[in-house]
Protein backbone atom coordinates (compact mmCIF):
# COMPACT_ATOMS: atom_id res chain seq x y z
CA UNK A 1 0.00 0.00 0.00
CA UNK A 2 1.21 3.19 -0.87
CA UNK A 3 -0.28 5.53 1.68
CA UNK A 4 2.69 8.17 1.14
CA UNK A 5 1.49 8.70 -2.61
CA UNK A 6 -1.59 10.92 -3.80
CA UNK A 7 -4.03 9.11 -5.45
CA UNK A 8 -4.27 10.14 -9.08
CA UNK A 9 -6.83 9.37 -12.04
CA UNK A 10 -10.56 10.79 -13.00
CA UNK A 11 -11.67 9.81 -10.07
CA UNK A 12 -9.87 12.83 -8.44
CA UNK A 13 -11.98 15.68 -9.01
CA UNK A 14 -13.26 19.24 -7.63
CA UNK A 15 -17.07 19.91 -7.10
CA UNK A 16 -16.34 23.24 -9.02
CA UNK A 17 -14.00 21.14 -12.51
CA UNK A 18 -16.80 18.39 -12.74
CA UNK A 19 -20.44 19.77 -12.18
CA UNK A 20 -21.07 21.54 -15.14
CA UNK A 21 -19.28 18.29 -17.44
CA UNK A 22 -21.01 16.41 -20.16
CA UNK A 23 -18.86 12.77 -19.86
CA UNK A 24 -21.08 11.79 -16.50
CA UNK A 25 -24.48 12.47 -17.94
CA UNK A 26 -26.49 10.52 -20.21
CA UNK A 27 -30.29 11.97 -21.09
CA UNK A 28 -32.68 9.54 -22.67
CA UNK A 29 -33.49 9.67 -26.51
CA UNK A 30 -37.21 9.05 -27.26
CA UNK A 31 -36.38 6.09 -29.01
CA UNK A 32 -34.31 4.38 -25.47
CA UNK A 33 -37.94 5.58 -23.85
CA UNK A 34 -39.98 3.70 -26.52
CA UNK A 35 -38.01 1.19 -25.76
CA UNK A 36 -37.95 0.76 -21.86
CA UNK A 37 -41.77 1.26 -22.70
CA UNK A 38 -41.97 -1.89 -24.94
CA UNK A 39 -39.88 -3.70 -22.27
CA UNK A 40 -42.42 -3.01 -19.72
CA UNK A 41 -45.11 -4.06 -21.67
CA UNK A 42 -43.65 -7.26 -22.41
CA UNK A 43 -42.39 -7.84 -19.21
CA UNK A 44 -45.87 -7.10 -17.59
CA UNK A 45 -47.61 -9.80 -19.77
CA UNK A 46 -45.40 -12.56 -17.77
CA UNK A 47 -46.96 -13.96 -14.86
CA UNK A 48 -44.18 -12.45 -12.80
CA UNK A 49 -43.84 -9.64 -10.53
CA UNK A 50 -40.78 -7.04 -10.66
CA UNK A 51 -39.15 -8.46 -7.51
CA UNK A 52 -39.06 -11.81 -9.51
CA UNK A 53 -37.56 -9.98 -12.63
CA UNK A 54 -34.30 -11.09 -14.12
CA UNK A 55 -32.23 -8.84 -17.20
CA UNK A 56 -33.08 -11.19 -19.60
CA UNK A 57 -36.47 -10.36 -18.91
CA UNK A 58 -36.54 -6.57 -19.21
CA UNK A 59 -34.33 -6.50 -22.28
CA UNK A 60 -33.04 -3.45 -23.46
CA UNK A 61 -30.40 -3.84 -26.38
CA UNK A 62 -30.45 -0.45 -27.89
CA UNK A 63 -29.63 1.52 -24.46
CA UNK A 64 -26.89 -1.39 -24.21
CA UNK A 65 -24.30 0.90 -25.19
CA UNK A 66 -25.30 4.06 -23.10
CA UNK A 67 -25.62 1.57 -19.85
CA UNK A 68 -22.32 0.13 -20.78
CA UNK A 69 -20.68 3.96 -21.00
CA UNK A 70 -22.37 4.24 -17.66
CA UNK A 71 -20.89 1.55 -15.76
CA UNK A 72 -17.10 2.61 -17.48
CA UNK A 73 -17.70 5.78 -15.59
CA UNK A 74 -18.68 4.70 -12.66
CA UNK A 75 -15.74 2.13 -12.56
CA UNK A 76 -12.85 4.49 -14.14
CA UNK A 77 -14.09 7.50 -14.64
CA UNK A 78 -15.66 10.20 -12.21
CA UNK A 79 -17.36 7.49 -10.08
CA UNK A 80 -20.96 9.08 -11.16
CA UNK A 81 -23.36 8.59 -14.04
CA UNK A 82 -26.77 10.61 -14.48
CA UNK A 83 -29.20 8.89 -16.68
CA UNK A 84 -32.05 11.47 -16.85
CA UNK A 85 -35.23 12.52 -18.99
CA UNK A 86 -37.61 9.37 -17.86
CA UNK A 87 -41.59 10.82 -18.15
CA UNK A 88 -42.09 9.22 -14.42
CA UNK A 89 -45.64 11.17 -14.76
CA UNK A 90 -46.50 8.86 -17.41
CA UNK A 91 -46.60 5.33 -15.02
CA UNK A 92 -48.17 4.32 -12.83
CA UNK A 93 -46.09 3.85 -9.00
CA UNK A 94 -45.53 -0.66 -9.60
CA UNK A 95 -45.29 0.39 -13.66
CA UNK A 96 -41.99 2.71 -12.20
CA UNK A 97 -40.86 0.50 -9.91
CA UNK A 98 -41.07 -2.23 -12.39
CA UNK A 99 -39.29 -0.74 -15.10
CA UNK A 100 -36.45 1.25 -12.37
CA UNK A 101 -35.63 -2.29 -11.49
CA UNK A 102 -35.87 -3.79 -15.01
CA UNK A 103 -32.80 -0.57 -15.57
CA UNK A 104 -30.78 -1.41 -12.62
CA UNK A 105 -30.60 -5.25 -13.61
CA UNK A 106 -29.41 -4.44 -16.96
CA UNK A 107 -26.29 -2.33 -15.11
CA UNK A 108 -25.79 -4.88 -11.95
CA UNK A 109 -27.52 -7.29 -9.65
CA UNK A 110 -29.75 -5.63 -6.89
CA UNK A 111 -28.76 -6.34 -3.29
CA UNK A 112 -31.03 -6.88 -0.28
CA UNK A 113 -31.86 -3.35 1.49
CA UNK A 114 -32.34 -4.65 4.89
CA UNK A 115 -32.27 -8.01 6.59
CA UNK A 116 -35.89 -8.78 5.84
CA UNK A 117 -35.35 -8.89 1.55
CA UNK A 118 -36.07 -5.60 0.83
CA UNK A 119 -34.73 -4.58 -3.18
CA UNK A 120 -36.29 -0.92 -3.59
CA UNK A 121 -36.43 1.35 -1.16
CA UNK A 122 -38.91 4.37 -1.02
CA UNK A 123 -36.94 7.49 0.30
CA UNK A 124 -39.26 9.73 1.75
CA UNK A 125 -40.06 11.47 5.01
CA UNK A 126 -42.24 8.73 6.47
CA UNK A 127 -43.07 11.29 9.46
CA UNK A 128 -43.50 8.10 12.29
CA UNK A 129 -41.04 7.32 14.57
CA UNK A 130 -39.32 4.53 11.79
CA UNK A 131 -36.71 2.23 14.89
CA UNK A 132 -39.96 1.87 17.00
CA UNK A 133 -41.78 0.72 14.04
CA UNK A 134 -38.59 -1.48 12.65
CA UNK A 135 -37.11 -2.68 16.12
CA UNK A 136 -33.77 -0.47 15.80
CA UNK A 137 -34.01 1.04 18.68
CA UNK A 138 -30.30 1.97 20.42
CA UNK A 139 -30.50 3.63 23.75
CA UNK A 140 -27.33 6.13 24.04
CA UNK A 141 -25.21 6.11 27.30
CA UNK A 142 -26.64 9.06 28.48
CA UNK A 143 -30.03 7.61 28.58
CA UNK A 144 -31.39 9.28 24.92
CA UNK A 145 -32.57 8.02 22.12
CA UNK A 146 -29.88 7.00 19.51
CA UNK A 147 -31.32 7.81 15.71
CA UNK A 148 -30.37 4.90 13.33
CA UNK A 149 -29.13 5.61 9.74
CA UNK A 150 -32.23 3.99 8.29
CA UNK A 151 -34.76 6.31 10.31
CA UNK A 152 -32.60 9.56 9.43
CA UNK A 153 -32.64 8.03 5.92
CA UNK A 154 -36.75 7.73 6.02
CA UNK A 155 -36.80 11.49 7.70
CA UNK A 156 -36.31 15.17 6.20
CA UNK A 157 -33.71 15.83 7.93
CA UNK A 158 -30.18 16.43 6.45
CA UNK A 159 -28.04 13.43 5.94
CA UNK A 160 -24.01 13.69 6.15
CA UNK A 161 -21.27 12.64 4.01
CA UNK A 162 -21.69 8.88 3.52
CA UNK A 163 -21.53 5.98 1.92
CA UNK A 164 -23.86 2.73 1.19
CA UNK A 165 -23.54 -0.85 1.45
CA UNK A 166 -23.19 -1.46 -1.68
CA UNK A 167 -20.67 -0.74 -5.27
CA UNK A 168 -23.31 1.66 -6.75
CA UNK A 169 -26.32 3.16 -5.36
CA UNK A 170 -29.23 4.26 -7.92
CA UNK A 171 -31.66 6.65 -6.86
CA UNK A 172 -34.48 7.71 -8.99
CA UNK A 173 -36.47 10.95 -8.63
CA UNK A 174 -40.29 10.40 -8.73
CA UNK A 175 -41.03 13.59 -6.55
CA UNK A 176 -38.85 16.48 -5.63
CA UNK A 177 -39.59 18.35 -2.05
CA UNK A 178 -40.81 21.72 -2.51
CA UNK A 179 -37.57 23.05 -0.82
CA UNK A 180 -34.47 21.52 -0.12
CA UNK A 181 -33.81 17.82 -0.73
CA UNK A 182 -30.46 18.79 -2.54
CA UNK A 183 -27.85 16.11 -3.11
CA UNK A 184 -24.32 16.75 -2.83
CA UNK A 185 -21.37 14.68 -3.82
CA UNK A 186 -17.84 14.60 -3.50
CA UNK A 187 -15.15 12.30 -4.38
CA UNK A 188 -13.50 10.57 -2.11
CA UNK A 189 -10.25 9.89 -3.15
CA UNK A 190 -9.86 14.01 -3.40
CA UNK A 191 -10.77 14.27 -0.09
CA UNK A 192 -7.73 11.85 0.89
CA UNK A 193 -5.62 13.63 -1.22
CA UNK A 194 -6.59 16.96 0.80
CA UNK A 195 -6.34 15.57 3.80
CA UNK A 196 -2.52 13.77 3.05
CA UNK A 197 -1.57 16.96 2.18
CA UNK A 198 -2.97 19.68 5.18
CA UNK A 199 -3.03 17.06 7.85
CA UNK A 200 -0.46 14.34 7.88
CA UNK A 201 -1.15 14.50 11.40
CA UNK A 202 -4.55 12.72 10.92
CA UNK A 203 -3.76 10.93 7.44
CA UNK A 204 -2.63 7.77 8.89
CA UNK A 205 -5.89 7.33 11.55
CA UNK A 206 -7.95 6.93 8.94
CA UNK A 207 -5.59 4.19 7.44
CA UNK A 208 -6.47 2.25 11.20
CA UNK A 209 -9.81 0.35 11.69
CA UNK A 210 -12.14 2.45 13.39
CA UNK A 211 -15.25 0.93 14.78
CA UNK A 212 -18.90 0.73 13.90
CA UNK A 213 -22.50 -0.51 14.43
CA UNK A 214 -24.76 -2.70 12.87
CA UNK A 215 -27.64 -0.99 13.91
CA UNK A 216 -30.47 -0.52 11.75
CA UNK A 217 -28.77 -3.40 9.51
CA UNK A 218 -28.45 -6.89 10.30
CA UNK A 219 -30.97 -8.67 12.77
CA UNK A 220 -29.89 -7.58 15.95
CA UNK A 221 -27.30 -5.10 15.20
CA UNK A 222 -28.16 -2.74 17.68
CA UNK A 223 -25.23 -4.68 19.48
CA UNK A 224 -22.91 -5.68 16.58
CA UNK A 225 -19.84 -4.30 15.92
CA UNK A 226 -16.74 -4.56 13.07
CA UNK A 227 -14.09 -2.83 12.75
CA UNK A 228 -13.07 -1.73 9.32
CA UNK A 229 -10.39 1.76 7.87
CA UNK A 230 -12.39 4.60 6.22
CA UNK A 231 -9.64 4.69 3.48
CA UNK A 232 -8.00 1.46 1.70
CA UNK A 233 -6.18 0.63 -1.27
CA UNK A 234 -5.51 -2.88 -3.12
CA UNK A 235 -3.53 -3.41 -6.32
CA UNK A 236 -3.27 0.15 -6.70
CA UNK A 237 -7.18 0.77 -6.41
CA UNK A 238 -8.18 3.29 -4.09
CA UNK A 239 -11.35 2.51 -1.90
CA UNK A 240 -13.21 3.72 0.97
CA UNK A 241 -16.62 3.04 3.27
CA UNK A 242 -17.85 5.39 6.07
CA UNK A 243 -20.70 6.99 7.33
CA UNK A 244 -20.13 8.88 10.71
CA UNK A 245 -23.68 7.80 11.93
CA UNK A 246 -22.04 4.08 12.29
CA UNK A 247 -19.17 5.29 14.08
CA UNK A 248 -21.29 7.47 16.55
CA UNK A 249 -23.58 4.24 16.98
CA UNK A 250 -21.12 2.41 18.09
CA UNK A 251 -19.38 4.61 20.85
CA UNK A 252 -23.22 4.19 22.57
CA UNK A 253 -21.94 0.39 23.44
CA UNK A 254 -20.35 -0.37 26.66
CA UNK A 255 -17.96 -3.05 25.28
CA UNK A 256 -16.66 -0.56 22.45
CA UNK A 257 -13.15 1.17 23.10
CA UNK A 258 -13.26 4.92 22.93
CA UNK A 259 -12.21 6.98 19.97
CA UNK A 260 -9.65 8.86 21.17
CA UNK A 261 -9.84 12.85 20.41
CA UNK A 262 -7.95 12.88 17.41
CA UNK A 263 -9.77 10.05 16.23
CA UNK A 264 -12.96 12.68 16.35
CA UNK A 265 -11.03 15.45 14.91
CA UNK A 266 -10.21 12.89 11.77
CA UNK A 267 -13.76 12.35 11.02
CA UNK A 268 -14.35 15.93 11.80
CA UNK A 269 -11.78 17.14 9.51
CA UNK A 270 -13.08 14.54 5.97
CA UNK A 271 -16.75 16.21 6.36
CA UNK A 272 -14.97 19.70 6.50
CA UNK A 273 -13.08 18.86 3.35
CA UNK A 274 -15.87 17.03 1.92
CA UNK A 275 -17.86 19.49 1.80
CA UNK A 276 -15.25 22.01 0.31
CA UNK A 277 -14.99 19.85 -2.20
CA UNK A 278 -18.05 18.79 -3.22
CA UNK A 279 -21.17 20.06 -5.72
CA UNK A 280 -24.64 19.92 -5.32
CA UNK A 281 -27.28 18.42 -7.95
CA UNK A 282 -31.20 18.99 -7.07
CA UNK A 283 -32.98 16.27 -8.68
CA UNK A 284 -35.85 16.62 -11.04
CA UNK A 285 -38.52 14.39 -11.60
CA UNK A 286 -36.98 11.04 -14.08
CA UNK A 287 -33.51 11.72 -12.87
CA UNK A 288 -31.81 8.48 -11.99
CA UNK A 289 -28.46 9.09 -9.94
CA UNK A 290 -26.04 6.63 -9.85
CA UNK A 291 -22.74 6.59 -7.56
CA UNK A 292 -20.03 4.27 -7.12
CA UNK A 293 -19.60 3.92 -3.08
CA UNK A 294 -16.28 3.20 -3.17
CA UNK A 295 -15.02 6.53 -4.53
CA UNK A 296 -17.96 8.55 -3.70
CA UNK A 297 -19.61 9.96 -0.83
CA UNK A 298 -23.03 11.35 -1.18
CA UNK A 299 -25.26 13.58 1.47
CA UNK A 300 -28.50 15.44 1.17
CA UNK A 301 -29.69 18.63 2.87
CA UNK A 302 -32.81 18.80 4.78
CA UNK A 303 -35.96 19.25 2.74
CA UNK A 304 -39.41 20.45 3.30
CA UNK A 305 -42.24 18.75 1.34
CA UNK A 306 -45.56 20.91 0.06
CA UNK A 307 -48.08 21.31 2.92
CA UNK A 308 -50.81 19.38 0.74
CA UNK A 309 -48.31 16.67 0.90
CA UNK A 310 -51.19 14.02 1.84
CA UNK A 311 -53.01 14.94 -1.13
CA UNK A 312 -49.78 15.31 -3.71
CA UNK A 313 -47.27 13.33 -2.41
CA UNK A 314 -44.00 14.52 -0.51
CA UNK A 315 -40.24 14.30 -1.87
CA UNK A 316 -39.87 10.30 -3.35
CA UNK A 317 -36.95 8.27 -4.62
CA UNK A 318 -36.87 4.87 -5.46
CA UNK A 319 -33.31 3.12 -4.09
CA UNK A 320 -31.69 0.29 -5.49
CA UNK A 321 -28.27 -0.84 -4.57
CA UNK A 322 -26.16 -3.08 -6.95
CA UNK A 323 -23.31 -5.10 -7.32
CA UNK A 324 -21.29 -4.14 -10.47
CA UNK A 325 -19.98 -7.14 -12.87
CA UNK A 326 -16.80 -4.44 -13.52
CA UNK A 327 -16.15 -3.70 -9.64
CA UNK A 328 -12.74 -3.23 -8.70
CA UNK A 329 -11.12 -5.82 -5.87
CA UNK A 330 -11.19 -4.41 -2.53
CA UNK A 331 -8.60 -4.66 0.03
CA UNK A 332 -8.52 -7.95 2.11
CA UNK A 333 -9.45 -5.94 5.69
CA UNK A 334 -12.85 -4.98 3.54
CA UNK A 335 -14.22 -8.51 4.08
CA UNK A 336 -15.39 -8.20 7.43
CA UNK A 337 -18.04 -5.90 5.69
CA UNK A 338 -18.24 -7.05 2.51
CA UNK A 339 -17.42 -10.63 2.54
CA UNK A 340 -16.47 -11.47 -1.01
CA UNK A 341 -13.94 -9.03 -2.08
CA UNK A 342 -13.04 -10.08 -5.34
CA UNK A 343 -13.12 -8.17 -8.28
CA UNK A 344 -16.40 -8.41 -10.30
CA UNK A 345 -17.91 -10.65 -7.29
CA UNK A 346 -21.52 -10.45 -6.26
CA UNK A 347 -21.30 -8.63 -2.77
CA UNK A 348 -22.78 -6.05 -0.88
CA UNK A 349 -26.32 -5.43 1.14
CA UNK A 350 -27.73 -6.26 4.06
CA UNK A 351 -27.43 -10.27 5.49
CA UNK A 352 -31.02 -12.07 5.50
CA UNK A 353 -32.55 -13.10 9.10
Amino acid sequence: MCRELAIEGDCVWSGDAVKDEGRWRFPLEANEIAEIDSALTAFTQMDKSWPEMRAVDFPLPGLSDKLAAAAEELENGRGLALISGLPVANYAPDALRTLWFGIGLNLGRPVFQDCHGLLMREIQDTREDTDSRLGHRLTARDGSTFTSSKARTLSSGPLRFHTDRCDVVGLMCVRQATKGGISQVVSAPAVHNAIRQRHPDLFDILYEPLYRSRLGEEHGGETKIYALPVFGQHNGRFSSHYSRTYVEAAQELAHVPRMTNDQWRAVDTLHDVANELSFEMRFRPGDMQFLNNHVIYHARTAFEDDSDVDRIGGRLLLRLWLAMPNSRALPEEHAVLWGDVGAGAYRGGIAQA
